[in-house]
């Protein structure tokens, strides 16, 4: 069978599996689950650093997705319904162990470009980095720069300050600078660790 085949196949049919499973179909629900989940987990993984944390995260956010499911008015892509509970699951969890944390230090903040011209980092690299940054700088960076989220409706999400946001937006792209910087020093032999 053709492979582009199967995923157009497949594409098709999440309409049909997303009705079965809202009427409780167990086969359905797996298959929604087994499409999403990689994914899923990547999104729970962006905000809680220990992966089976972040499993526990995405698996209580699936139980939501199907208890929820007959909600969904499939307005916007179904992936996207999922992955706002998963966002919510993840701010959730945090809010639970009273871990969240956002910085008062008042910071002038200003929109300073991040020159990233000479780096060349893996994934995990970059995850490893953002993973270092104190909890309300990760929760912000990666709800603005990986999410799509506006400073407005973060704000809103954690009941703080818009301009809170954008500090922690700042503080986050610097200290992810400096890591960075460091890095570089480190892989071009002027810095030994």
């Amino acid at each position: 069978m053709n492979p582009l085949l199967k995923v157009i196949q497949l594409y098709k049919n999440e309409t049909q599996l997303i009705k079965k499973a809202a009427n409780n179909h167990r086969d359905a629900q797996h298959t929604l689950y087994e499409m999403h989940a990689p994914k899923m987990l990547s999104v729970c993984r962006y905000y809680i650093k220990d992966v089976h944390q972040a499993e526990e995260v995405m698996l209580n956010g699936f139980f939501k997705v199907f208890t929820q499911l007959k909600t969904f008015k499939a307005e916007g892509s179904f992936e996207g319904w999922i992955r706002r509970i998963m966002i919510r699951e993840s701010i959730s969890f945090f809010r639970k162990k009273k871990r969240l944390e956002f910085s008062a230090d008042n910071m002038e903040i200003y929109e300073e470009p991040i020159n990233y011209s000479n780096t060349e980092f893996e994934v995990d690299e970059i995850q490893l980095l953002i993973d270092k940054l104190p909890e309300g700088y990760r929760m912000v960076f990666n709800m603005y720069a990986i999410e799509g989220y506006k400073h407005s409706e973060i704000a809103e999400i954690f009941s703080i300050a818009e301009s809170t946001s954008k500090s922690q937006l700042f503080k986050a792209r610097k200290l992810l600078q400096q890591q960075i910087k460091q890095l570089n020093k480190a892989s071009n032999g002027t810095n030994k660790i």
